[in-house]
C-alpha cells in the first residue's frame, strides 16, 4: 500500500516542533509515523495541561510516586487504554501489558494496536518512571 492509500491517516507536526531551513517550514509526519507520535503525545500529556482541551491526555502523573502493586498497575493499564480509545480514533487498542522494573523505578507499558483501515498491527512501548530522577548513572 503506498502513501496515497494512507492519506486518511493524516499529516501532523513533529513533536517537539522542528523547523527546517531547507524548505522554510516545520517538519511533518505522515501515516503510521504520525499515529505513533500521537500515541506518545497522548501518554505524555497530563489532563488539564492543554487549556483548550482539558480532558486531553493520559493522567499518569498521580501514580509517579505510588507503589508498583497489582491494583495500581491494573489501574494504569485502564487509564492508558481509556485515553487512547478516547483521543486516538485511528487505532484499535488490542492489548496493554506492563512490566515493572522495581530497581529502576520504571514501569514499561507495552501497547499492541491496529490502525483501523489498514488493519496493520503495531507495538508501542512507553517507559513510565515511578521514581523521581536521581544522579545515579546507569
Amino acid at each position: 500500500m503506498d502513501n496515497a492509500d494512507k492519506s486518511f491517516l493524516g499529516i501532523g507536526w513533529n513533536f517537539p516542533p522542528t523547523f527546517r531551513r531547507e524548505w522554510n517550514g516545520v517538519e511533518m509526519l505522515l501515516g503510521e509515523t504520525d499515529v505513533e507520535s500521537s500515541i506518545g503525545i497522548i501518554l505524555s500529556t497530563v489532563n488539564g495541561e492543554r487549556v483548550m482541551q482539558p480532558t486531553f491526555g493520559c493522567n499518569l502523573q498521580p501514580y509517579v510516586f505510588e507503589s508498583m502493586n497489582i491494583p495500581n498497575i491494573v489501574l494504569i493499564e485502564k487509564i492508558v487504554k481509556d485515553a487512547l480509545t478516547l483521543h486516538e480514533p485511528r487505532i484499535i487498542v488490542e492489548e496493554i501489558t506492563t512490566k515493572p522494573f522495581i530497581e529502576e523505578g520504571r514501569l514499561e507499558i507495552s501497547i499492541k494496536y491496529s490502525i483501523i483501515t489498514t488493519n496493520t498491527r503495531y507495538n508501542y512501548v512507553f517507559p513510565f518512571y515511578i521514581k523521581e530522577a536521581t544522579n545515579i548513572e546507569r
